[in-house]
This record gives structure tokens, C-alpha cells and sequence, in this order.
């Protein structure tokens, strides 16, 4: 017995309030589909112009299914027409209806069972049609946000390999331009969050602050701050963060991050010129690892890293002729890294050990066959001696100085100077005893036998623990408490390891 027209409107009124429902929810293109394809008795999926499958109610689509709904697809946008039905003889029918998106995109259903399909199709269509439209905006949304991530993780990578003037001129079409004295800082967070932490940063610092999730560390953001922007004429209402009416004004922008987002540790470098945001970086890094036993959760550093004030000019040359293997390598291939291609992956690596393949953006074979190059071409093994490691730190910092041309020029001839003769200086005596004087005056379970014993066994938390009686973990813990005494990271890279192995080596006490 058909149904009386009464029972029809009340169905077709159902099934609208059906697809209502399922429009609100996430996912609810496929969603749709799905319930479409059980209510008309046939597959139900979005088609393109050119045939080309869209979605369907489940993640992948059968082609032998699908095959029909594609060709009819390419068959109704040959003939202009909105709708129509297509198909059977040896094949089944499908029902089709395009929606009002651009490009054209068809609502088909193969082989339905439903004798009011048609009408059903028609009601499916316009909801469909702005679900469609929604997800689509999102996908493009989000390509838009990763294409600017990506450009600005470009110019963070352009400033910590020295481009400034490319990283400048890239970031004049993004927006804010770099300015000419930054803050690093660098806030340790959730993963799951630092995209919302950054667009709590960048409102807070009113669009001046330049952020980037940082490519190294899931779990960090870094900023690059002005440092006028980094006090307290920031537009947030104190109120508004603390709850009390009448709170102090925020001291800086490190501190109302924290207030924030209370599960954040941030750590924030000296004002430096835009050319060291490296050392900025590796200031902030340090800084980080006092805040995070910090009970207010942050901390500036407050230490110095500039090593170049241990050398003379001999410390130049001997830095460009440890260095000279490498600087002089010819690549066999085009291919091939060239000399400051592999000067860049042996900083990277000094900084961030295996993760420098993140950094590089080069798979961690293609970093562990580079290593292994420059063991070869520098005749001692980086990748395992925290000696050779410390000499190339150096070296590195050294040959890279803005004065260290000049410095070289004014060497005086003579045989080559060795590391020991550039840590025999008194200037180097001087930065040697002020890098070690917080652990001397600390107690002993964080002072200086710790990090000697940490060090003699070349940076290996294991090995260290055996020396010392204890176990990792206690050896990790007294690392720790040296890190809060000194003010520097030690466990966390960039490490504070070379210049600790230097500043021993240069009081003989290694």
C-alpha cells in the first residue's frame, strides 16, 4: 500500500531534521554520506567535474563502487545540467544533484532503493552543500597556517645560520619586520597547545613579537621579542589574569605568560643585536633550565657565553687551521654538501646532538653519514669525544666572530698555536675561574666533582653515575641542582658542556 501523502511529509520532514543534526557535528560531510547511503539503499558520495571521488561515508573509496557515480558525474557536467539520472541498462542507476560550490561538485548515490530519492537528494543537497563548503575553507585555512609557519621557521633558521639580510627581506612580506635588538624567548609547554600559547603571545605582545613552534623541541614556542615590547605596556587588563581587582602591574612578558598559562616555563635571553640571535637562543635555553625549578616558573639569564674573550690572535688561526680540512673540501658531486654546508650540520649538531636532523631538515642517515665525513676530514672522532667536541665548539665560535679576520691578519708568524697554547692565556685563566666559581662555592652534591666526573666520561649519564657510586637518577639530580647554580643548561641542549670541559682543561683540573 503507498504511503499517503500525510506519512510523506512527515518522513521528509524526518529526514531534514536528520541531516540538521548531523551538519553540527565534526565530520559532517561523512557523516552525511553515511546516513544518506543506509536511508536511499545505495552508496552516497561527493564527485568532482572531472570525475574525481571527494568523499564518501568511509575513509577509502572503492573505485569499482564509486566507478558509475564518477562517470556520471562527467557525463551531467558535459550536459549543464543540475540534475538528472544516469546509468542502468548493465550498469545501476545513479541519482545525481550538484551543489552550489565552486568547482562544481555533485551529490551522487548509486543504485538507491528509495522511489523518493530524488526528493531526498534534493533535501541533502543545500546542507550538504554548506558542510562541504565549511570543511573545505578549514582544509584551506589550515594550508595557509602551515605555509606560514613553515615561512617563518625559514627565517628563525636564516637568522640562527647567520642570513639576517634574507631572513629580513622574508620576513618584510610576512609581517612583523625583525627588529634591529631582540629577547629570545623560549617557552616550554604542552605540545597539544603551543599553536594556542602562540596566538596568546602574539596578542599580548600586540602583533610585535615574532613566534615560531619551535622545529627542534615538539613541546617549545620561541619568540623573538623587541625589548621594549617585553614591559609592561601590554594591552592585558592585570585583573583580567589574576582575578584580583587590584593586582601589581606584570613586571614583564615572561611573567604574564606564566600567569596565562600556568603549565608554561619560560626562559628569556639578554637584549641582543638581531645577528646573535643564536646566542640569544642559547641564552634562553639556559635561562629555561633554571626556570623550570624556579618557583615563579621563568627566569632570565643572567651568565655570559662570549668565549671569544679567552683568544688572542692565535686563537683565531688556530681556529681556521682546526678547521681548514673542511674549509677547503671540494664535494665530488653537486650534490654534495660543500664546506659551509657541513660547517652548518657540525654546529647543529654540537647544539642539539641527534636532533640537528630536525633542525637541517635532512633525515637522520643522511646527518649520520655527514658526522662520519667530518670525523674523517677533521681527523678526530666529533661524534663520540667530548674533547674533540669542546675543541670544535670553540673553534667554531672562534672562526665565526665578527673580529676574527682582523684577528687573524694581526697573528704573529710562528708554528701554529694548539688548544692548549689558546687556554694558556691569562684572559683565558680569567674566563675559566668565572665559569667555575658558582660550583666551587656550591655544596658539594651539586658542585664541582660532579660535573668533572659527568664530563671525564664524556657527557654520559650512565658512565658518571658508576664514577660517582650512584645511581642515574641521583646522578641526573645532582647535574640538576648544578644546572641551578650555575645558571645553565647541562642535560638539555644547547649544554653549557663545552665550556665547562674548556674552562677545566684551561685550569688543568680535567
Amino acid at each position: 500500500m503507498p504511503a499517503s501523502p500525510s506519512d510523506v511529509r512527515a518522513d521528509r520532514a524526518d529526514n531534514v531534521l536528520a541531516l540538521a543534526r548531523l551538519a553540527s557535528r565534526r565530520g559532517a560531510v561523512r557523516d552525511m554520506l553515511g546516513w544518506l547511503t543506509r536511508r536511499a539503499g545505495g552508496p552516497a558520495v561527493l564527485v568532482g567535474d572531472t570525475g574525481r571521488v571527494l568523499a564518501g561515508p568511509g575513509g577509502e573509496h572503492d573505485l569499482a563502487v564509486t566507478r558509475p557515480a564518477a562517470d556520471a558525474a562527467v557525463e551531467l557536467n558535459r550536459r549543464g545540467a543540475p540534475s538528472a539520472v544516469l546509468g542502468g541498462g548493465e550498469g545501476p542507476p545513479v541519482h545525481l544533484i550538484a551543489l552550489d560550490t565552486d568547482p562544481s561538485t555533485y551529490l551522487a548515490v548509486i543504485g538507491p532503493d528509495d522511489p523518493h530519492c530524488g526528493t531526498l537528494l534534493a533535501d541533502a543537497a543545500r546542507t550538504l552543500a554548506l558542510c562541504w563548503r565549511l570543511e573545505q575553507a578549514e582544509r584551506a585555512r589550515r594550508r595557509i597556517e602551515s605555509a606560514e609557519e613553515h615561512s617563518r621557521e625559514a627565517v628563525l633558521h636564516l637568522l640562527m645560520v647567520g642570513s639576517v639580510p634574507a631572513a629580513q627581506r622574508i620576513a618584510g612580506a610576512l609581517r612583523p619586520t625583525l627588529p634591529a635588538v631582540v629577547q629570545m624567548y623560549v617557552i616550554e609547554c604542552p605540545r597539544p597547545r603551543r599553536r594556542e600559547i602562540a596566538r596568546r603571545i602574539d596578542r599580548e605582545a600586540g602583533g610585535a613579537a615574532w613566534i615560531v613552534p619551535c622545529p627542534v623541541r615538539p613541546n617549545h614556542v620561541l619568540a623573538l621579542v623587541p625589548p621594549e615590547t617585553a614591559n609592561p605596556a601590554i594591552g592585558t587588563d592585570p585583573a583580567e589574569v589574576s582575578g584580583d581587582p587590584h593586582p601589581p602591574l606584570p613586571a614583564s612578558l615572561d611573567l604574564l605568560i606564566v600567569r596565562l598559562v600556568p603549565e608554561c616555563r619560560v626562559g628569556v635571553s639578554a637584549a641582543v643585536a638581531l645577528r646573535d640571535t643564536p646566542t640569544a637562543y642559547e641564552q634562553a635555553i639556559h635561562a629555561l633550565a633554571v626556570a623550570r625549578n624556579a618557583p615563579e616558573r621563568r627566569a632570565g639569564f643572567g651568565g655570559d657565553v662570549d668565549v671569544t674573550v679567552l683568544a688572542g690572535p692565535e686563537g683565531y688561526l688556530w681556529a681556521s687551521e682546526l678547521l681548514a680540512p673542511c674549509l677547503r673540501y671540494a664535494p665530488a658531486r653537486r650534490a654534495d654538501p660543500g664546506p659551509q654546508e657541513l660547517l652548518g650540520t657540525l654546529g647543529s649538531w654540537l647544539s642539539f646532538g641527534g636532533a640537528a636532523s630536525r633542525h637541517l631538515k635532512i633525515h637522520r642517515n643522511t646527518l649520520a653519514a655527514r658526522m662520519r665525513h667530518l670525523d674523517e676530514l677533521l681527523g678526530v672522532e666529533v661524534s663520540r669525544s667530548l674533547a674533540a667536541q669542546s675543541a670544535a665548539w670553540l673553534a667554531l665560535r672562534l672562526h665565526t666572530a665578527p673580529q676574527a679576520a682582523a684577528a687573524r691578519a694581526q697573528a704573529p708568524p710562528g708554528p701554529t698555536a694548539t688548544l692548549d697554547t689558546v687556554l694558556g692565556t691569562p684572559a683565558a685563566g680569567t674566563w675559566a675561574r668565572a665559569q667555575l666559581r658558582p660550583l666551587e662555592q656550591a655544596r658539594p652534591t651539586a658542585g664541582l666533582e660532579t660535573v668533572r666526573t659527568w664530563l671525564r666520561a664524556d657527557a654520559r649519564l650512565p658512565a658518571a653515575a658508576a664514577a660517582l657510586g650512584i645511581s642515574p637518577p641521583g646522578a641526573r639530580k645532582r647535574l640538576t641542582r648544578a644546572e641551578d647554580v650555575l645558571g645553565r643548561s647541562l642535560l638539555t641542549a644547547p649544554s653549557a658542556k663545552y665550556e665547562l670541559w674548556l674552562a677545566m682543561r684551561a685550569l688543568g683540573s680535567l
